[in-house]
């Protein structure tokens, strides 16, 4: 069901959930509003909203893009939608695209492609395919609690590993530590990368902003634990909220450094579409008090609007506070020894594995 904006949702039923609304996607014209039918609702009684998860059969997995703003070429998405339900993220249009609103939609009602391991290795085995790094998580993230149940992610590394395929994992989920056996030994050949996110080291605001995603202390461990086992870890401040988590740069990458963290990145806050109305929503809800401050700077960033999609532009912004922010950061990496890139990812191991059947006999 779909709501008016206008109407958000109560607060009692969605519980550990950040988007207040479910304004219908821009490609719908059907919008209902709940109606008052004269029965009195008692507090207990009042329904949660619960998790739904359908699957999509998958016809290919990997993306293409050109885009100069970006490290990669290819990606792909084991999930559509996403769990951890960051009101901020910038991938919650896209759930437009299926029909479904980029508010509690997004979070609640989940796509999961069974069959993403599959598709992968066919395309991968294919003549034409020439191997780069292939990155995972750039969209939704692909350690979300479903995949618990799901080991989707788990799946798709292991196609990667026969194929000895580079691969770039960015995440918040510590579902990673499941295939921490297969990193280790892509690690070993240079094969893999990971970012963990970490943006508030403040459990409350983290809690409000990112409901289903592991505390910080957790996301710390997760470096930790990597690092450990020998996973090359970028620390990544993203997004940096200008007037409510831009105080905490400096000690965010103090603490991953602290973890094992080797390498650092940032991107400011991107409200792209439908992102922009649900975020300010949820600032009037839960920090009215800076509700102002938090888009001025925004607005002060990209020309007066909430986003400019401009290459080179969107991910950082324009402007005397978006400089400030990149000094203090350059100036806090190179200090704390974060100011290396990672290690290029090998891409000369790469190998088509021979299907039973196929393998000629050199006697023949």
């Amino acid at each position: 069901m779909f709501h008016d904006p206008a109407h958000p949702i109560d607060k009692s039923r969605r519980k550990g959930r950040a988007a207040a609304s479910n304004e219908a996607g821009r490609y719908e014209k059907l919008v209902s509003v709940p109606v008052d039918d004269g029965w009195e609702v008692v507090e207990d009684e009042v329904p949660q909203i619960r998790t739904e998860l359908r699957q999509e059969r998958a016809r290919s997995m990997i993306s293409y893009n050109r885009s100069p703003d970006l490290p990669f070429d290819r990606s792909i998405n084991p999930y559509r939608g996403c769990e951890h339900g960051c009101i901020y993220c910038f991938a919650r249009p896209t759930h437009a695209y299926l029909g479904l609103s980029p508010g509690l939609d997004f979070e609640t009602r989940l796509v999961a492609r069974p069959n993403a391991a599959e598709v992968l290795a066919s395309e991968l085995g294919k003549r034409s395919y020439k191997v780069a790094p292939l990155a995972i998580g750039t969209n939704t993230d692909p350690y979300q609690p479903v995949d618990k149940s799901c080991g989707i992610m788990r799946d798709c590394l292991e196609v990667l590993w026969e194929h000895r395929h580079p691969v770039a994992i960015v995440t918040k989920g510590t579902g990673i530590l499941r295939d921490l056996d297969i990193l280790r030994k892509m690690a070993k050949l240079g094969l893999v990368r990971v970012g963990i996110s970490v943006t508030s080291l403040d459990r409350d605001l983290a809690r409000r902003m990112e409901p289903r995603v592991p505390p910080p202390e957790k996301r710390l461990q997760v470096i930790r634990s990597l690092a450990r086992a020998g996973v090359p870890v970028r620390a990544m401040v993203s997004p940096v909220v200008p007037g409510l988590t831009d105080a905490e740069i400096e000690t965010i990458l103090a603490a991953c450094a602290g973890a094992g963290a080797s390498s650092a990145s940032w991107i400011m806050l991107r409200l792209p579409q439908e992102v922009s109305p649900l975020f300010q929503d949820w600032l009037a809800e839960h920090y009215p008090d800076r509700a102002k401050r938090v888009m001025t700077r925004l607005r002060e960033m990209h020309g007066g609007k909430d986003y400019s999609s401009d290459w080179h532009k969107r991910m950082r912004g324009e402007g005397a506070y978006a400089a400030m922010v990149a000094q203090r950061f350059r100036a806090a990496v190179k200090r704390l020894g974060l100011d290396t890139a990672q290690p290029d990812l090998r891409c000369d191991l790469f190998r088509v594995p021979v299907k039973p059947g196929e393998q000629l006999s050199l006697f023949d």
